[in-house]
């Protein structure tokens, strides 16, 4: 057998008397089955069906919980009402049903200036004629072990007017537990 060198490509190039010996001495052979895969097995690919719908249930879980109604099973939310307001009309009002007309935001005060300014506030809303105001009071996160100082100072002086017909935390989208909607008597 003479066998050269294609110095372009690096190929083995036969002759064609080692090309028919080839052919004549495979000729009658038959391919040997590998036993550990045969060809009629095909393999499978692992799939976790039920892990694949759980995942599925949780993302439309998640997407249709109701942000709100996770917030009123909290016991952070604040609610008052005096006992001339139906529960519907509390409805409407934890819904944002009532347009906001006037907000105080009393972030970063202090106790004392916190209730002299909502003071005016609720005043001014009352001779406004103004019948539903936002107050945030904020959750208190930077208040460490006392609490949320600032909305329980809000929960009970919003109780000591007799003008404030009702509370309640305000939606998520307006403060969550960190506001309240109040509903004022008219003049």
């Amino acid at each position: 057998m003479s066998k050269g060198k294609n110095h372009n490509n690096n190929t083995t190039i036969l002759s064609k008397d080692e090309i028919e010996l080839f052919r004549t001495t495979v000729d009658d052979t038959k391919p040997i089955i590998n036993q550990k895969n045969p060809p009629y097995r095909k393999t499978i690919k692992a799939k976790a069906l039920f892990t694949k719908k759980d995942n599925q249930y949780v993302l439309t879980e998640s997407l249709n919980v109701d942000i709100d109604l996770q917030e009123e099973n909290n016991n952070d939310i604040l609610r008052f009402q005096r006992s001339n307001i139906t529960p519907n009309i509390m409805k409407k009002l934890s819904r944002g049903f009532f347009s906001v007309q006037a907000e105080l935001d009393l972030h970063g005060m202090t106790s004392n200036e916190a209730s002299s300014i909502l003071k005016s506030f609720i005043s001014e809303s009352i001779l406004d004629n103004l019948t539903c105001v936002r107050v945030i009071h904020g959750k208190g996160l930077g208040s460490g072990t006392r609490g949320p100082v600032l909305k329980q100072q809000v929960n009970r002086l919003l109780r000591r007017w007799d003008q404030v017909l009702a509370f309640i935390s305000a939606r998520q989208v307006d403060g969550g537990t960190g506001a309240v909607y109040v509903l004022l008597r008219k003049n």
